[in-house]
This record gives structure tokens, C-alpha cells and sequence, in this order.
């Protein structure tokens, strides 16, 4: 009972959240396309692939709910093998999607997105403080910033689209030949976006994400428990069940949050 109680609090908790984030949504004049934001995958480059690393995310943690169904069967019939190799699964489960959502975190924050701030270009990433997926920028706007964009940026702008030639080298080169070497129209240069985005995404999937966190380090309690044959002695492992209903929790949170960010 205090398990559900627990778990309805925290609902009321996600939900002021999400609530929160859907107000200044769809109060804004313009909110940043989430094809555009979440195309990228490990080892695929500058592929555009939108929503296919949120949905292995997505895909990871529901099969943790599956492997958390079968230890709570496994515990009704008193097998403490198959408790131990379905926690054991869960809790691998847990740990690659918090990884997932570690490399989606760091390939956001160190991202290089060409922008135009003020009268000039800029190379950033996605933090609290700015967000690099205003609306497009047309090409001759573009090309008039590039005029005044100083010599660092430039560098940047050029590294961004050619890997092969070390920074160093960039760095010596004039601004004119810098600007040479740049195409404004493959950059896609966009406006500063809504301030706000960055930090509901963090602070929510991040809220999230320590739930994911607390339930692995419960599992591995759980685990830790039955291998010492606790829940033996005891005759039940109703424990197990009580830490089930929190992963499934999050696993449904996680079906919202994935909705309001990543689909709507």
C-alpha cells in the first residue's frame, strides 16, 4: 500500500512537470522540431535518422519490463534461479539505457550547430542557456553574418564539414580563406530557439533518468537479497513485487516523457 501511495505521489510530481513543459509549448510562437533535434545514432555520422536512438532507448526499457514481469513470476514460484537471471537482465537493461541516455545528453551538449546571433554566426550546442534550433536562417542572411563573424568561429564553421585538415592549420589560415572554404547553404543555419527547451529536456529526462538510476540500485538490493537467500528464509519474495511495480512505474513515465519530447 505505501508502494502505491509512493508511486502516486511521484505521478502527481511527473505530471506538474510535463504540464508545466506543455504550457510554455504551446504558448510560444515556435517550439524546436524534434525530427531536427534527435536524428543523430552512435557510429552513424551526420545520417539523419529521427527518433531511431530514442526508439532502441524506448525498446531497451521495455523489454526491462519484461525481464521485471518474469523475476516477480519467478518469485511466486519460489525460483530463486530464475529471480536472480531476471534481475540480473533487468538490471542490464537499466544500466544501457542510462548509458543510451548518457550519450544522447553528452552528443547534445558538445553538438556544433551553426546559428546567427545578433549580426554574426556562432557554433553551439544544446545546454540550458541557448538553443541552437530556432527557425531556418535564408541563405543570404547567412552569407551577410559570415561577413562579420570573427576569425575562431570561422575556424569552427570550417572544421564542422572538413575532418581532414587539424585544427592548427585552420587556425593559420586568413579569414578569407576560411570564408572560401565554407558553404552557407549545407550548414542550415537556424535562429537561437526558446530557451525553455533545453531546460525542460534536462530537467525531465534527467528526473527520469535518477528514477532509472534509484530502480537499478534497487534491483541490485533485490539481487543481492535472494542470492543471500533472504526471501528464502522468509517463505516470499514479495520484495521483489513491491520493486516491480517502481520499475514499471518508470517504465510508463517514461511512455509520457517520450510523447510530450521526442513525438508531439
Amino acid at each position: 500500500m505505501m508502494m502505491w501511495y509512493f508511486l502516486m505521489s511521484d505521478t502527481f510530481t511527473f505530471g506538474a512537470f510535463l504540464i508545466s513543459y506543455g504550457t510554455i509549448r504551446f504558448s510560444s510562437n515556435y517550439w524546436p522540431n524534434p525530427n531536427e533535434v534527435f536524428n543523430a545514432f552512435p557510429g552513424m555520422g551526420h545520417a539523419n535518422l529521427p527518433l531511431a536512438f530514442v526508439s532502441l532507448m524506448t525498446f531497451i526499457l521495455i523489454m526491462s519490463s519484461v525481464t521485471m514481469v518474469l523475476a516477480v513470476h519467478a518469485g511466486h514460484h519460489g525460483d530463486k534461479k530464475g529471480v536472480v537471471k531476471w534481475l540480473a537482465w533487468t538490471i542490464v537493461g537499466g544500466f544501457a539505457f542510462l548509458g543510451c541516455q548518457a550519450w544522447e545528453w553528452t552528443h547534445l551538449i558538445t553538438g556544433e550547430h551553426a546559428v546567427l546571433v545578433g549580426n554574426q554566426l556562432d557554433v553551439i550546442g544544446q545546454t540550458t542557456h541557448v538553443n541552437p534550433w530556432g527557425q531556418h536562417v535564408n541563405v543570404g542572411a547567412a552569407t551577410e553574418a559570415l561577413k562579420y563573424t570573427p576569425h575562431d568561429v570561422l575556424v569552427k564553421l570550417v572544421g564542422m564539414h572538413n575532418h581532414e585538415m587539424p585544427h592548427e592549420h585552420l587556425a593559420k589560415m586568413t579569414d578569407d580563406q576560411l570564408r572560401g572554404m565554407i558553404n552557407v547553404a549545407e550548414m542550415h543555419v537556424k535562429e537561437t530557439g526558446p530557451v525553455a527547451f533545453g531546460g525542460f529536456f534536462y530537467g525531465i529526462t534527467g528526473f527520469h533518468g535518477f528514477h532509472v538510476f534509484s530502480g537499478v540500485v534497487i534491483n541490485i538490493v533485490m539481487l543481492i537479497m535472494a542470492q543471500q537467500n533472504v526471501f528464502e528464509r522468509r517463505g516470499h519474495y514479495l520484495m521483489v513485487e513491491k520493486a516491480g511495480l517502481y520499475w514499471h512505474f518508470v517504465d510508463l513515465v517514461w511512455v509520457f516523457v517520450f510523447l510530450c519530447f521526442y513525438l508531439i
